[in-house]
């Protein structure tokens, strides 16, 4: 795991940790993280076996002693901090790394457990008690060691863990057979239990290896976007093109990128052009094409042209190292159902042992001697660990973060995967969500007896310096017609209505025509043109110059934009789930309307939001919650930044701004409405994970706890289905991984225009 500490009035820290085993390790680490002082917050995984910590940032630099300390807190509670080359040696090791000890097991207990085999057939292989001992002994007290290790170090917390119980169980039942050869008369044969202390202890140590090698498949998705990024870049300097180390480079540098290469890092194409594939950062299966002022992205795949391009952000400003941050941190979070969990594990060990002794005391008093009851007992200990608790729900969360990350959806936190399973309700933003969100001028209605060219002019001129999407269709249809366009001076932009300011002599304003309104500006001949404009699904602006006698206007323009490529078809397929929809729109009704029926929404059933300002677009989706609703916001702009935040799962567009990215819980890395259904898919699947884990973790518990305390299963069958629970558990939530959105399997066979919406 990566270690962040992040520059902002909270630093944060992620610390790999070893030595966790179970759902009462995962609360004793996240205790002593924050009895450190500093702490805001810790939170503690399982299944990445990863430290999430928050803390205020020092008055004075530290040279990391917060992070000194955050260490020493894990490590004097009996925990491994590890370091981050040692938590990536432990992520990329091989399929067999760790085997040894389980193979070693294996071997010293297959000869105890062969006797038993052969007792089914009337043969008698019984080994005589030294041999069990000697062949039991490495096993519980070398290959055991950690148990006892990591209980001694639970006792001295006054807690319990995992540890603990098999380390009290299978010293129980080692210790009951010592004792019962040491008392055997001369010659006598006793029935000894060696042999149950050492499969179990072998088969926990097996179920551990499993479940480690099924943790390192899982976070797959990590280290897949960490294999993204070059060690070197292609230099252009003064006296040629050098190899550097791409940890060296700077904003501004020059590169060279070679056919076939990745590129190393985010920036702009200055020379050529060609084709990018960025598939693992998008989801997105067809290459890009670039042309000369694209931008471009570090880790993606150069095509079949050699460019040149001009570095813009590298290290952790880049888009692949906010994408793995914001996995990493969905994947180190809690979601809310774990908080159940995290209850049960604080008494659940001590609760065990209080059933073991219960169990031990009933059998006594039954009259059944102390050989038997203490073996019922033991397998009371051996069976209810929690180690399947602890994984079930960031097992699950792994997978289905990992998995979504494969196909461009980021989920930021585990809070909006557990609620977007619940969502009921989605509002779509209108502009660059819905639609492709680069209008164009479509008409310039000029006012009788002015010069239209002059005014064209001018309007250019005076939106010259906004990045609004109408302000640059004014732009560019002024440049088509050969206009100079001049710079304006005072401009001030009025949000959510226009601009106003100067150009030349004069001082105009631009801007909606509820903003004229408002100031009370009579449109005159135009109003009747405007209305027109606006019947045929056009958003209408108007131009009006200040004048001693006034606002006097000058000239209507006339805005046209497209609908997404499958966002129609996208909407459809939500509304086929059984979705409420809604799209929210500053734009005059007459336009909004007009677009909404092409995108087929229903203006008539209350599905078009219009003229909207963006500070009101907040209080639209908190009508949209009243009742119970839970609602989805997707939007992509500055302005949708409060949208995004009020609604109970914001999605934001990846081809938008930062702050609508940073504003949502999700962030959907291509601009394809199709993937807010995909998104929806991928929490319900994930929580459903979560559920049936946690069902099967609890129900191994609840099933086996009685059936060993009333003597049905023996010690060697509880161990094995306590490892069994937890490879269950691991097994099951890695089921995640086979998911894909409909639309990426439709992708390869149908056109992108018509995805489509059948559920994966």
């Amino acid at each position: 795991m990566t270690e962040v500490a992040a520059l902002s009035p909270v630093n944060t820290f992620n610390l790999s940790v070893g030595g966790m085993t179970c759902a009462s390790c995962v609360g004793r680490v996240e205790r002593a993280l924050r009895k450190v002082p500093g702490v805001r917050d810790a939170t503690v995984n399982l299944a990445t076996e990863s430290a999430h910590v928050s803390y205020d940032v020092p008055a004075a630099p530290l040279d990391g002693a917060m992070q000194a300390r955050l260490r020493r807190a894990v490590r004097d509670a009996g925990y491994e901090p590890r370091t981050e080359a040692q938590a990536d040696a432990a992520d990329g090791a091989s399929a067999w790394a760790g085997f040894a000890p389980v193979g070693v097991g294996l071997l010293l207990s297959l000869p105890l457990v062969l006797p038993m085999a052969g007792d089914l057939f009337g043969a008698h292989w019984m080994l005589a008690p030294w041999v069990q001992f000697a062949l039991a002994t490495p096993v519980q007290f070398i290959l055991g060691a950690r148990f006892y290790r990591a209980g001694w170090h639970a006792l001295k917390a006054f807690t319990g863990n995992m540890d603990l119980l098999v380390a009290t169980g299978t010293s129980a039942g080692w210790g009951l057979s010592v004792w019962l050869w040491l008392t055997a008369g001369p010659g006598a044969m006793p029935h000894l239990y060696f042999e149950a202390s050492a499969v179990v202890v072998t088969l926990v140590l097996l179920g551990k290896w499993l479940e480690a090698r099924a943790k390192r498949q899982a976070t797959a998705a990590i280290r897949a976007l960490h294999a993204l990024r070059p060690a070197s870049a292609h230099l252009l300097r003064a006296d040629g093109e050098a190899d550097v180390p791409v940890a060296e480079l700077l904003p501004g540098d020059r590169l060279a990128v070679r056919p076939g290469e990745r590129l190393p890092a985010d920036g702009r194409l200055l020379e050529g052009r060609t084709q990018v594939d960025e598939s693992m950062l998008t989801g997105e299966p067809l290459p890009v094409a670039k042309e000369t002022g694209a931008a471009l992205t570090g880790g993606s795949i150069n095509g079949d042209g050699r460019i040149v391009m001009q570095v813009s952000a590298v290290g952790a400003e880049t888009v692949l190292a906010r994408i793995i941050r914001l996995v990493e941190d969905a994947q180190a979070a809690k979601a809310p159902i774990q908080r159940l969990v995290d209850q049960v594990s604080t008494v659940f060990v001590p609760v065990v042992l209080g059933l073991a002794l219960l169990t031990l005391a009933g059998w006594l008093w039954a009259g059944a001697g102390a050989e038997t009851s203490l073996i019922h007992a033991v397998a009371v200990l051996v069976i209810a660990c929690p180690c399947a608790l602890g994984l079930a729900t960031p097992a699950a969360i792994m997978a289905g973060t990992g998995v979504a990350a494969k196909h461009g959806i980021l989920i930021k936190d585990a809070q909006a995967l557990e609620i977007a399973h619940q969502v009921d309700t989605v509002a779509f933003d209108k502009t660059g969500t819905l639609t492709v969100g680069q209008p164009r001028l479509t008409a310039f209605v000029a006012a009788s007896g002015v010069d239209e060219a002059a005014l064209l002019q001018a309007a250019a001129g005076l939106q010259s310096g906004s990045e609004h999407p109408l302000a640059r269709a004014v732009v560019a249809a002024a440049q088509a017609r050969g206009l100079a366009v001049a710079l304006p001076e005072g401009v001030r932009a009025v949000p959510g209505r226009g601009t106003e300011g100067e150009v030349g002599a004069a001082s105009y304003l631009i801007g909606s025509l509820r903003w004229m309104d408002e100031l009370g500006v009579d449109l005159g001949a135009l109003r009747a043109q405007a209305a027109e404009l606006q019947r045929q699904g056009a958003t209408v602006s108007a131009l009006v110059q200040r004048t001693a006698q006034g606002l006097a206007p000058r000239a209507l323009l006339a805005f046209g934009d497209e609908p997404k490529p499958g966002a129609k078809a996208a909407l459809a397929g939500l509304r086929a789930r059984g979705l409420r929809l809604a799209m929210i729109s500053g734009d005059n009704r007459g336009a909004a309307e007009a677009m909404a029926r092409r995108l087929g929404l229903d203006p008539e059933a209350g599905e078009v939001l219009a003229e909207v300002l963006p500070g009101d677009k907040a209080a639209k989706v908190a009508e949209l919650k009243a009742g119970g609703h839970v609602v989805a916001m997707v939007g992509d702009g500055v302005n949708d930044a409060p949208a995004l935040a009020a609604a109970d799962v914001g999605l934001a567009m990846g081809n938008g701004t930062d702050v609508a990215m940073e504003a949502a819980g999700i962030t959907l890395m291509r601009g394809d409405p199709a993937l807010v259904a995909a998104a929806l898919d991928i929490s319900r699947r994930t929580v459903l994970k979560i559920r049936q884990n946690l069902f099967w973790a609890f129900a191994y518990n609840v099933a086996g706890i009685p059936l060993a305390a009333l003597g049905y299963l023996s010690p060697v069958v509880a161990g094995a289905a306590m490892a069994l629970s937890s490879v269950s558990v691991m097994a099951n939530a890695l089921l995640l991984r086979r998911w894909s959105p409909a639309a990426d399997r439709s992708s390869r066979t149908m056109p992108r225009t018509a995805p489509a919406e059948r559920s994966a």
